[in-house]
């Protein structure tokens, strides 16, 4: 069985026709799904890039949605602090 380099990990290949092997490559991809899925510190260092690549692209737009999260994290840290003070 011969795996192409451009399909992705969590990808059946075409052209299986014995059943067991298309019921292995099948589990194989899901369990390859749930990995990549569940894997936090995985997930946390691609939006880390992602979030480096916006930030050379666009730094006002990157400024602003910092600014837009702390603001948000404030006012729910503020609503908590008033609710608890009643």
């Amino acid at each position: 069985m011969a795996v192409d380099a451009h399909l992705p990990r969590t990808a059946v290949p075409n052209g299986l026709t014995d059943p067991v092997a298309s019921a292995r490559a099948e589990l194989k991809a899901a369990l390859l799904a749930i990995e990549e899925k569940g894997n936090v510190p995985r997930q946390l260092q691609k939006a880390g890039v992602k979030a480096r690549a916006f930030a050379q692209r666009n730094p006002v737009g990157a400024g602003a949605a910092v600014l837009g999260v702390a603001a948000a994290v404030g006012g729910i840290v503020w609503a908590v602090a008033r609710s608890i003070a009643r």
